[in-house]
């Protein structure tokens, strides 16, 4: 296998962390910027909230770490409804579809994008 076409100057080796406040907690970003996709782990503070949110070509998949969550979302019918999220399962929003991440304990979720 030829590897010639790579450009080699754009590999690199470093570790990266990008830890973001938020009023609910933080955000700690483990995806460079300029990637066509983002991993993110959220802490969301007990009691707290994201905003609700509505994307129109961004898709994402959540995975509850520890503590207890719950995702408020819309469903087929254009109601909000609210899922506490269980362990070991992966939950994930379509394109349009409304949705906000609740911490009902402190807790960490693992979420990917694209």
């Amino acid at each position: 296998m030829d590897l010639t076409p790579f450009d080699k100057s754009k590999f690199s080796t470093k570790g990266f962390i990008k830890r973001i406040e938020k009023p609910w907690g933080y955000e700690l970003h483990f995806v460079p910027e300029g990637k066509p996709y983002m991993g993110k782990l959220e802490h969301l503070n007990a009691g707290s909230r994201v905003s609700l949110q509505i994307h129109d070509q961004k898709q994402e998949t959540w995975f509850l770490m520890n503590g207890r969550g719950k995702i408020i979302w819309e469903d087929e019918h254009g109601n909000l409804i609210e899922t506490e999220m269980q362990p070991g399962m992966v939950y994930s929003c379509s394109i349009g579809q409304k949705h906000r991440l609740a911490g009902i304990t402190d807790c960490d979720i693992i979420e990917v994008s694209t």
